[in-house]
């Protein structure tokens, strides 16, 4: 069975830096694009950056130059490097994983249970 486990949240101060962590277990291969998500209240799922197993990245408008995608491809491991956070960073993040379309594994995605960043002014 697949599991995410994030790890890494927690209370920071507005300028401040977080590093979140997330680690997929029990897959056999190795996920085409792992990333991070965010979610506020009453809002949808958004995208904060994204890593394909080549090292492609894809990063929100809102986190572009402040955060940074890390991933070790051979341990199923994202990291998100946070710096400059601001209030608006408080929100709950959420890591994926997930095979591309077409993929000879079978096309599965998965996601961590979510961990809080509160960012205080």
């Amino acid at each position: 069975q697949v599991r995410l486990a994030e790890s890494g949240g927690g209370l920071v101060q507005a300028g401040g830096s977080l590093r979140l962590s997330c680690v997929a277990t029990g897959s056999t291969f190795t996920f085409d694009d792992m990333g991070w998500y965010r979610q506020a209240p009453g809002k949808q799922r958004e995208l904060v950056a994204s890593i394909t197993a080549a090292g492609a990245r894809i990063y929100g408008d809102s986190v572009k130059g402040r955060f940074t995608i890390i991933r070790e491809t051979r341990e199923n491991t994202v990291y998100l490097q946070m710096n400059s956070l601001e209030s608006g960073d408080t929100v709950v993040y959420y890591c994926n994983a997930r095979t591309a379309v077409g993929s000879r594994f079978g096309e599965y995605e998965y996601w961590g249970q979510g961990t809080q960043v509160p960012v205080s002014s």
